[in-house]
């Protein structure tokens, strides 16, 4: 039998690959890995395609054991990993025996690890996507113990795993390049000006769905009322009525009626927000 069981879910551990973009017209959110970075170099350690499903872990990390012997790869999050007990390398290619157990620890700095398997995760695809959805529900669902993971077909040889000492660490303050609109006019002058000197934090009640900020100056609005809901995309920056500026990520909502100020672009920055944990400084700053 081939394979992954799992022995240890962790706090949130769910399978992500590169999402469902194109469905939002039908009300589908993108999903999808958070830290696209650390995503992509799991499965290019493995030989695996681009777009292989991996694990996406939530700070505990989590355990499995291998039904039959494979490679697997872990990245994002540094963490300590073991085989059976026996430290391994974080960031590289590592055998697992059949029958050994992969421990994934917790995470040193950053927030979310990825584990990859050689050949990718074999769940069945929803709408072209193998990711689990925390706000549709589409997907597989989240992990739990006694789970068995099937295994999809090897790929090329795995590759060194030296790149993965290339990707930045989980930040110390996150910096946000925020391009206003297109709803900046429901916030006063001064709000605006405000929200580039405003020390936030991220909160503890932030999920795959949206980063949400606390402890900063909250954004007074120039107009009463409300919007008609609208359509919302991957780094809106949605401001809900107690004025703390909410970031958007995979998971989010493809509608909305609080307005949106601005939009951080897909990229360094949504990464890095995938990485900081609660109580992370945040800072807005004008893209260029």
């Amino acid at each position: 039998m081939t394979g992954l069981l799992v022995v240890r879910a962790g706090a949130l551990t769910t399978v992500q690959d590169r999402g469902r973009p194109g469905y939002a017209h039908l009300g589908v959110p993108r999903s999808g890995a958070l830290d696209t970075a650390a995503y992509a170099l799991a499965n290019r350690l493995l030989g695996n395609p681009p777009d292989a499903a991996v694990l996406e872990t939530t700070l505990d990390g989590v355990s499995l054991r291998a039904l039959a012997a494979t490679v697997v790869a872990v990245t994002g999050a540094p963490c300590p990993v073991r085989v059976s007990g026996r430290p391994v390398a974080w960031g590289a290619p590592v055998g697992l025996p059949a029958g050994a157990e992969l421990e994934v620890g917790r995470a040193e700095s950053g927030l979310r690890g990825y584990v990859a398997v050689r050949g990718g995760l074999a769940v069945p695809p929803v709408l072209g996507s193998r990711s689990t959805d925390l706000l549709s529900g589409l997907g597989p669902a989240v992990l739990t113990a006694g789970a068995t993971l099937a295994v999809g077909p090897a790929g090329p040889d795995p590759v060194p795993g030296a790149d993965a000492y290339g990707l930045p660490a989980a930040p110390s303050e996150l910096v946000l390049p925020l391009r206003l609109g297109p709803r900046a006019d429901w916030f006063t002058g001064v709000s605006l000006a405000g929200l580039w000197r405003s020390a936030f934090r991220v909160s503890p009640s932030s999920n795959r769905i949206g980063l949400r900020t606390e402890g900063g100056a909250a954004l007074m609005r120039a107009r009463a009322g409300e919007l008609p809901s609208e359509g919302m995309v991957l780094g809106a920056v949605q401001v809900p009525p107690d004025g703390l500026p909410v970031v958007f990520l995979a998971d989010h909502p493809v509608t909305g009626g609080y307005p949106v100020v601005g939009v951080v672009a897909p990229g360094p920055a949504l990464d890095a927000a995938a990485q900081a944990r609660p109580g992370t400084p945040v800072r807005f700053v004008r893209a260029r």
